[in-house]
């Protein structure tokens, strides 16, 4: 079996905590009553979305894409690239603002509507995608390959029927040689 190896590994944007930020304070701002948590809302927003950036990691190996992330509660998870079946990119009018991208990640057999991972603000987004996308194509065919050669059943009969064949082949070819 072929190990694990590190293909790519993602790298988030510092605007991404901008996004956050911006988007409690109009949520804030919204609800009229939250304005004067404002003050509060947005120091104490700043110092956890940070934190909370750092915490965040994915990477691209040539056999799945693993993430990591969580400050009080912790999540990792491990997607085989044979199960990912859509990658979209989502872009809202506050994240364009900032230039970020939320990409999602869809697999098969996953239970529930919406993306199994979501990831908000990877640099060079579309060039992220592209690579787990080109790695998961190089993993199904050659694991497409190794399928279709452990799939010859090399019995004893089988072995002995091709042998069988291949020497009627070769005595046709000497006779067709003699003509």
């Amino acid at each position: 079996m072929t190990e694990e190896l590190l293909v790519s590994e993602a790298e988030f944007t510092q605007k991404v905590c901008n996004y956050w930020v911006t988007q409690g304070a109009l949520a804030l701002v919204f609800s009229i009553v939250g304005i004067p948590l404002l003050l509060i809302w947005i120091p104490v927003g700043l110092f956890f979305s940070r934190h909370y950036l750092r915490k965040m990691e994915c990477k691209l190996t040539n056999k799945a894409l693993k993430f990591k992330k969580g400050l009080l509660v912790k999540v990792e998870k491990t997607i085989p690239l044979e199960k990912i079946t859509d990658m979209g990119l989502e872009q809202g009018p506050l994240m364009r603002f900032f230039g970020i991208y939320k990409l999602t990640v869809e697999t098969a057999g996953q239970s529930g509507h919406g993306a199994l991972v979501s990831l908000l603000g990877i640099v060079e987004t579309k060039t992220f995608r592209a690579k787990v996308l080109k790695q998961r194509e190089k993993f199904m065919i050659k694991s497409h390959r190794e399928t279709e050669v452990s799939s010859v059943d090399e019995s004893p009969d089988n072995v002995a029927l091709l042998v069988d064949i291949r020497d009627a082949l070769l005595r046709i070819e000497k006779r067709l040689e003699k003509s």
